[in-house]
């Protein structure tokens, strides 16, 4: 296997997008941070179709939000936009096996 940054493809300073080669076959990895004003979300947004097989997309998307975390009791405006980025690259949503905190206070 041969991996690669792939800065040709989104150059962001938050957005990682890693390709890997298994023979003939590439596939993709992309680690994002977004900061409060969904800045990376709305630029993996804009670029999700020069992006190709894509088997894992994870980082922290800061949104809270009750699809994920049961003591937020409401959805983000943000989380269509997730959502919506996660379909176009045919990705579902890993619900964890041990519920738990996704957030923790900074105390």
């Amino acid at each position: 296997m041969r991996f690669s940054l792939r800065k040709d493809l989104i150059n962001h300073q938050n957005i990682n997008v890693i390709d890997f080669h298994n023979g003939q076959d590439v596939n993709f990895i992309i680690n994002i941070y977004s900061d409060s004003n969904q800045t990376a979300l709305q630029v993996l947004h804009n670029n999700t179709r020069s992006i190709g097989n894509t088997l894992v997309m994870t980082g922290d998307f800061n949104i809270r939000d009750s699809d994920w975390d049961p003591n937020v009791h409401y959805h983000s405006i943000h989380i269509e936009d997730l959502m919506s980025i996660a379909n176009s690259l045919n990705l579902d949503l890993a619900i964890p096996i041990n519920l738990g905190p996704t957030r923790f206070t900074d105390n």
